[in-house]
């Protein structure tokens, strides 16, 4: 049985009940029994009882305070569900949506639809018939879908590939209008005119023009490393990059330093470059500025080849506003039932200047699902990360909105729930198409189960960002001298995340670094990157601490921050400056549009050490996978000494922030006993440190008060051992499993790939020391090029 009000596709078409801004039902008749229902019954089409339990009631006893809320949203997501599997044959059907509307070859002909009820009259038109719609006029279903079928011309399609094409219609005031048609695959515009609008293309190459897949897509990582980057500005060269150009040259420097996982932005066409492709105009489309949909196949399968999984930056919180070239030119002032956005301030963000979808529309859920779908199996995206989700899932947007943490926030009349039945559905139909998918969400208010199963109540994203760490790393960077750090403080803002819900820690990312904020590394060193960069000359103590704390600033997001890890493009190396877009304010410059990896190519130059540090964090989380280990310990906060000291999975870490203070033979806590060595030091010469910690040493460890009893160990730990921390370090140590020891010694070990430039000194024989710490304050093996050690992954190199 399928509960809620009978409508739908098929010979009923209904608009979704939308949630009103009202109290929500004191009991909802509904059997969410959860994932065993799911098993049992592929459809969940039973919705009789109440639900008593929700799984997410067990992982957060205080969610079950807002039941109704739950029962409302789940009875909402299970009714709409119902009516697209009985009368559109199931969401996987309902989202092939991009094989029925836009233009299609069927049968020897093509075939246009096209969703638009407030058009009166309507035509297809374009080169084909040199922009004269007399003879292709269109036909209306009561369901306001216009639809015309075109035979083939001598066994060719009427309408060639690559050609432009419009729908044009006349609207209730009685004017014909032209817009690019909702579902086009590829969109361009002339350059060579200032201003010049966009025109639909229809995108349909030969057979031996179609780029075929060649590579399957690598495995889905226990953590992602996302490599977060703009194709358009991936370049040196002051112009737009191309999409073969970003998998020629780009994508091998990425594999170089262990990502597993890449991030594209602006990829869905946006006719404002400026607007970083957050103001998408053709959802459908992919971005011509850097070539065709088979050349951004090209890059995928290239990344594919390369072991990296590609997630795309999904935009459906919102649209752009551009009438002329996007999909808000189908409003022409009808009622929102009949339109893809709301009406009045309802559908307007006023800071974003866009338009808002109407999520409970049957053809919004229709679009933005099987774009969705589109991306996933015709360029074998491997995920999402969702833009702008806070916007979505509250009335207010988010605006002036202050979250803090009181659950009332969250789960109240301003909640969307018909923006959150879509992501619901969304999330559940990406997993089931995709069981590896990886979707992320961009949400910064932190809405409990998000990040939950949607089987067990949750909305079903896989991860959220980690909004408010890198505003923390801003704020101290800009408002605070290094000895007013407060240690405890950046540890809370690190871990202050939900249980059981995963995140993505960044310390900065794109935003970061947009006109009229800086790099990190820029906020760090200013000026003086232009001038004291070169390693033929001493560094000043400016560019001392700017790398110091550019590596420690990003090895500490990365090690305690989340599940998850990412880094904008450029930033790995320290790139300066800020980011700006060609615009009117700035003369239309590519300047700071662009990425200078001659920086990091240059051998004289110090940008090569933060890169060789975030390559070897990289290749540390690889090799031992703390990332998703559920061991996370803090025990150590010492505001005096300015140090940080946790274990994540089998590493313990020693931070210490203090600006000049050198700590011999520093007490550290840790779980297990036995020998511990270094993994990873910030302070090798190989990255630009100063050689001060010995990769030699052998630490053992000493018993710390009674076995169980955490409050005679130290710092609670029941074993510690002896390490010396120079001022501005951070160094991993791993523990040496004595039966299966088959490590080479010396040398800092950051176990994994990493390149070759690196690998060129030979290890120094080690010194065992018993009982502590020994070791000198000149590393004899920290020299430029000093040898990584490289540790396989199989069992007996464990």
């Amino acid at each position: 049985w399928c509960g809620g009000p009978q409508g739908g596709g098929g010979n009923v078409r209904l608009s979704v009940v939308s949630s009103p801004r009202r109290s929500w039902p004191g009991k909802v008749k509904t059997n969410f029994s959860v994932p065993a229902t799911a098993r049992k019954n592929k459809t969940m089409v039973t919705v009789v009882e109440e639900v008593d339990h929700l799984p997410i009631y067990d992982l957060d006893p205080k969610l079950e305070e807002f039941k109704d809320h739950f029962n409302y949203r789940i009875k909402r997501y299970l009714d709409q569900k119902c009516l697209i599997e009985k009368h559109e044959g199931g969401l996987e059907e309902f989202s092939k949506g991009y094989l029925k509307f836009g233009i299609n070859t069927v049968d020897g002909a093509t075939i246009y639809r096209e969703w638009a009820p407030a058009a009166q009259e309507a035509q297809l038109i374009g080169e084909f018939n040199n922009w004269n719609g007399a003879k292709h006029k269109m036909e209306k279903d009561k369901f306001g879908i216009w639809s015309i079928k075109i035979s083939h011309v001598n066994g060719k399609p009427a309408i060639p590939h690559n050609s432009k094409v419009k729908f044009r219609f006349r609207h209730g005031g009685g004017a014909w209008v032209d817009r690019i048609p909702a579902w086009i695959r590829y969109a361009t515009f002339d350059a060579s005119k200032f201003g010049a609008p966009y025109d639909g293309v229809h995108w349909d190459p030969p057979a031996c023009e179609r780029y075929v897949f060649k590579h399957p897509r690598p495995p889905k990582p226990d953590a992602p490393r996302i490599y977060e980057a703009h194709v358009g500005m991936s370049g040196e060269e002051p112009e737009v990059s191309t999409y073969r150009e970003f998998a020629d040259n780009v994508l091998p420097r990425i594999r170089a330093n262990n990502y597993n996982t890449v991030q594209l932005m602006a990829i869905m066409e946006h006719s404002y470059y400026a607007s970083f492709g957050y103001h998408v105009t053709n959802f459908f489309a992919v971005s011509s500025r850097s070539g065709t949909p088979e050349d951004l196949k090209y890059l995928v399968d290239k990344a594919h080849s390369l072991g990296l999984r590609v997630l795309m930056d999904v935009v459906h919180s919102h649209a752009s506003n551009n009438v002329t070239d996007g999909l808000n030119g189908y409003d022409v002032g009808q009622n929102t039932h009949e339109s893809y956005f709301h009406t009045g301030d309802r559908g307007y963000h006023k800071l974003w200047d866009s338009r808002l979808f109407n999520y409970a529309n049957w053809e919004v859920l229709r679009f933005l699902l099987s774009n969705l779908r589109y991306w996933m199996d015709e360029f074998m995206f491997d995920g999402f990360r969702f833009d702008g989700v806070t916007s979505m899932l509250y009335h207010h947007h988010g605006i002036n909105k202050g979250f803090t943490g009181n659950y009332k926030e969250y789960f109240s009349l301003d909640t969307d729930v018909d923006a959150i039945v879509y992501m619901m559905l969304a999330n559940h139909l990406m997993h089931k198409l995709l069981p590896e998918a990886t979707i992320v969400a961009e949400d910064v208010s932190g809405m409990p189960v998000l990040c939950r199963p949607v089987d067990e109540g949750g909305v079903g994203f896989d991860f959220r960002l980690a909004m408010a760490i890198p505003d923390r790393w801003i704020d101290y960077l800009k408002n605070k001298e290094d000895r007013k750090w407060s240690m405890s403080e950046i540890v809370q803002t690190l871990t202050n995340r939900r249980y059981t819900e995963k995140c993505i820690a960044y310390a900065e990312s794109h935003d970061q670094s947009i006109v009229g904020d800086k790099t990190i590394a820029f906020l760090l060193m200013d000026k003086e990157m232009y001038t004291g960069m070169s390693d033929l000359q001493p560094a000043s103590p400016t560019i001392n601490r700017g790398i110091a704390l550019q590596k420690m600033i990003h090895f500490i997001t990365m090690a305690l921050g989340g599940d998850g890890y990412l880094n904008f493009m450029g930033n790995e190396f320290g790139h300066p400056e800020w980011i700006d877009f060609p615009r009117e304010g700035n003369n239309w410059s590519y300047d700071k549009c662009r990425r200078q990896w001659s920086l990091v190519d240059t051998d004289h130059l110090r940008y090569k050490y933060m890169n060789a540090f975030d390559q070897a964090m990289n290749a540390l989380e690889e090799e031992f996978s703390f990332l998703s280990s559920s061991k996370q310990i803090v025990s150590d906060m010492n505001e005096k000494d300015k140090v940080i000291v946790f274990e994540r999975g089998d590493l313990v870490f020693v931070f210490n922030f203090h600006p000049n203070k050198t700590y011999k033979g520093y007490k550290v806590g840790c779980d297990l006993p036995g020998k511990y060595r270094v993994a990873l030091d910030s302070d090798a010469l190989v990255f630009g440190g100063h050689g001060r910690v010995g990769h030699d040493v052998d630490h053992f460890t000493s018993p710390e008060g009674m076995p169980g009893v955490p409050e005679t160990n130290f710092n609670n730990r029941p074993n510690s051992f002896k390490v010396l921390s120079p001022p501005r370090t951070c160094v991993a140590y791993y523990r040496v499993d004595e039966d299966r020891e088959e490590l080479r010694r010396g040398g800092a070990v950051a176990s994994g790939k990493i390149v070759t430039e690196y690998i060129d000194v030979e290890a120094t024989s080690g010194e065992t020391i018993s009982g502590g710490w020994k070791g000198s304050e000149k590393d004899d093996c920290g020299k430029k090029g000093m040898k990584f050690v490289f540790r396989s992954s199989d069992e007996d190199c464990k």
